[in-house]
């Protein structure tokens, strides 16, 4: 399986035992034994993880049946998630603003002003 989806067998284990993926039997060597599904679970999981979901995020959306799946509670979680993205973008959006105008105040100082000077200026503006 790690092999298949180019994830790490102990990153496999680790999503198996926070109940990611369901239960897996083991063959005579102790090797695990994945089903076919086990790869789209893989998959999503790890798209979701990088589309921002926490891994508690994503065991309370996705199922560990992929054949169980509660549309209604998947479309809120995702809407959810757009919420808090957007949230975020309007913070960074903000701290870029704030740090382009601060990028400007430093560029701007007065010429007969060393820097020292011009940092407890900015730093006294702040407040």
């Amino acid at each position: 399986m790690a092999k298949r989806c180019g994830l790490a067998p102990s990153r496999i284990r680790f999503y198996e035992s926070q109940g990611l993926l369901q239960a897996v039997s083991r063959q005579t060597n102790g090797y695990r034994e994945y089903p076919e599904e086990a790869l789209l679970s893989l998959q999503i999981i790890v798209s979701a993880q990088n589309a921002g979901f926490t891994l508690d995020e994503i065991r309370s959306l996705v199922p560990a049946d992929l054949t169980s799946w509660k549309h209604d509670e998947l479309i809120v979680g995702l809407e959810r998630k757009i919420a808090q993205i957007e949230a975020l973008e309007a913070r960074l959006a903000q701290n870029r603003a704030n740090l382009q105008a601060l990028i400007e105040d430093v560029r701007n100082k007065p010429e007969n002003m060393d820097c020292a000077e011009n940092a407890k200026r900015l730093m006294k503006r702040a407040r």
